[in-house]
C-alpha cells in the first residue's frame, strides 16, 4: 500500500508538471511584429549591373592604382550614372574593359544579393578582406572577381586577370579611400 500511495503522488507532481497546448483564437496573419525586430525582404534582388554612360576619371581610385594592381596599361576611364558612387570601367590598350569597380550603399539584403550574383558565396572561394567584410572571390578563364559586403555596402571588383588577388587589392584601396 505504501508504493501505491508514493507512486500515485509521484504521478500526481509529474502532471502537475506537463505543459498543455495552447490555442490562439487569433488568425497567423494578424501577429504584430514588435518594432524593433528587423525584418528582412523575403528575396531581395541584385539592380542591374551598372553600364557606362560618361567619360572618367573615377572619383575614388587613380587609373595609376589600376595599372599597377592588375599589371596592364589604362587607356580610358568611364564611368556610371550610379550615385553616390559611380561604377568605374578601366579599359586597356586594346579598347577592352580590363577591371570594372561596382560600389553599392543601400538596403543591406540588396548588398548581400549584389555580392552573391557575382561571386556566390556558397559555390565560391571565401573573400574576408578588408577586415569584417564578407563575400566571395571567383577566378576562371575570362577573368576573376572579388565581392564583398558589409553591413548596407557592397564592393565588386572584376578583373580580366585571373588571380584574385589583383581584384582583391583593388577593393581594399577603395574600401580605404571612401572611409567604408
Amino acid at each position: 500500500m505504501r508504493r501505491v500511495v508514493i507512486f500515485a503522488a509521484s504521478l500526481f507532481a509529474l502532471s502537475a508538471c506537463t505543459v498543455k497546448p495552447v490555442t490562439s483564437t487569433v488568425p497567423d496573419s494578424t501577429v504584430e511584429v514588435p518594432a524593433s525586430t528587423p525584418v528582412a525582404p523575403a528575396s531581395a534582388q541584385a539592380p542591374a549591373a551598372p553600364e557606362p554612360v560618361a567619360d572618367g576619371p573615377c572619383p575614388y581610385l587613380e587609373s595609376a592604382a589600376v595599372a599597377d594592381a592588375n599589371g596592364q596599361r589604362v587607356t580610358k576611364v568611364r564611368i556610371s550614372a550610379d550615385k553616390p558612387h559611380p561604377a568605374c570601367f578601366f579599359y586597356r590598350p586594346d579598347g577592352t574593359v580590363q577591371l570594372t569597380v561596382r560600389i553599392y550603399v543601400g538596403e543591406p539584403a540588396v548588398a548581400t544579393a549584389i555580392v552573391d550574383e557575382a561571386a556566390p558565396r556558397a559555390t565560391s572561394d571565401p573573400a574576408r578582406s578588408p577586415q569584417g567584410w564578407k563575400g566571395g572571390s571567383l577566378s576562371g578563364e575570362k577573368g576573376a572577381v572579388y565581392a564583398v559586403a558589409k553591413d548596407k555596402v557592397a564592393v565588386v571588383v572584376t578583373s580580366n586577370q585571373a588571380q584574385t588577388i589583383k581584384a582583391r587589392r583593388i577593393v581594399e584601396a577603395v574600401v580605404t579611400e571612401l572611409g567604408l
